[in-house]
């Protein structure tokens, strides 16, 4: 279960925004998780709700919001993106396998929502 890691990567990144900007307490993150970032969402949330209890300085009791990116891919041959998931790396509009995935691998801080 990698989503630990993740998790007390984020939240040092948001401890040191935090200090950075004199913050008392962080209410809120929002993250953006790619579809195929092997992140699964419901592990990320149970490793959240005990690393803001246990590891953070300005995050207890803080929310974790998941916004889920769709992954797409672009086709070298005929240039058009469509939806990787349904398709893999096989372009649904000419079967080119000459395609690269251009979203939806990604995992990044969206939103912090602080207590004022």
């Amino acid at each position: 279960m990698h989503e630990l890691g993740v998790v007390f990567h984020i939240i040092e990144q948001v401890d040191e925004i935090a200090e950075e900007n004199k913050v008392k307490r962080v209410a809120e993150v929002t993250l953006e998780i790619g579809e195929v970032s092997s992140i699964v969402p419901h592990y990320m949330t149970e490793c959240w709700d005990w690393a803001v209890l246990h590891r953070s300085k300005h995050m207890k009791g803080c929310k974790l919001n998941l916004i889920q990116v769709k992954a797409t891919s672009y086709c070298e041959s005929c240039k058009k993106t469509y939806p990787t998931v349904p398709h893999g790396r096989t372009c649904p509009y000419c079967g080119s396998g000459e395609t690269y995935l251009i979203s939806g691998n990604e995992t990044e801080i969206k939103e912090i929502k602080v207590e004022d």
